[in-house]
């Protein structure tokens, strides 16, 4: 006889797990678009994969120092890709990634910045607001890349803005975990797209806006180089330039 129920069993526990996970899709997709939870409000980020893509920058030294400001992987072809505020690449020494980074702890490795990629309306010498979005290269680490490990979020250009509502996650200076925070962007200008979150301090430039399906549709900065207070942020309104921009930076 148990020979007999173990598959009816077995099919019962699959069809409840689909049921569960249809539940789970559907609330997560509600909550990005904020029908799970109130908008605007900024609470400390769990932990989790899709969180894991998310990091703070270091200088110096891997994880000393102070990060200063946040990136985050995005699809790419070779794997080994971040994106971040172009402001946020000017140093010229080494910089290291963490994602996943919490409380001095980095679970998912610490990736050295290989190269570079900023557009030409930031590295003519006269930076321009509407460019403030860059890409770097990472080192593998064990014949590893970063999306090997964390995996990355499609980065998309030409969204409009406030089709959606979308989360921003980053690491202020001054804390050693990350806050999130989901609401509906506004235009700014024709170029200029911005958020009301508030707590989102030094350190949050470059966090990524992600909408319901995954997608970066915006990035921490452009306008006053992501804000001068901390209740509200900018992003440039991804384009052209960010396309082109993704393109060189995915084939490396």
């Amino acid at each position: 006889m148990n020979a007999i129920r173990r598959p009816h069993g077995n099919r019962r526990l699959a069809f409840l797990g689909a049921l569960v996970l249809l539940a789970v899709t559907t609330s997560s997709v509600a909550a990005a678009d904020g029908g799970g939870g109130p908008l605007g409000a900024t609470v400390q980020a769990e932990a989790g994969l899709d969180n894991a893509r998310i990091g703070p920058l270091f200088g110096s030294s891997a994880l000393e120092g102070g990060h200063f400001c946040t990136a985050s992987v995005v699809h790419s072809e070779r794997g080994n890709l971040i994106v971040t505020a172009a402001h946020c690449l000017m140093s010229k020494g080494a910089l290291w990634f963490a994602p996943g980074y919490r409380d001095g702890k980095a679970p998912y490795g610490v990736w050295k910045v290989t190269k570079t990629f900023l557009g030409g309306g930031w590295s003519s010498g006269d930076p321009d607001e509407n460019s403030d979005v860059a890409f770097a290269a990472l080192e593998s680490v064990g014949g590893a890349n970063a999306e090997d490990i964390v995996g990355g979020n499609k980065f998309v250009t030409g969204r409009k803005t406030g089709a959606t509502a979308v989360t921003v996650t980053g690491y202020p200076n001054s804390e050693e975990s990350p806050i999130t925070c989901t609401n509906k962007p506004t235009a700014q200008t024709p170029t200029q797209q911005r958020i009301e979150c508030p707590e989102f301090t030094g350190g949050t430039s470059g966090s990524p806006w992600v909408n319901s399906d995954g997608e970066v549709v915006g990035i921490l900065g452009g306008h006053e180089q992501g804000g001068s207070t901390s209740d509200i942020s900018y992003s440039v309104v991804l384009g052209g330039e960010a396309a082109a921009l993704y393109r060189t930076a995915s084939r490396g």
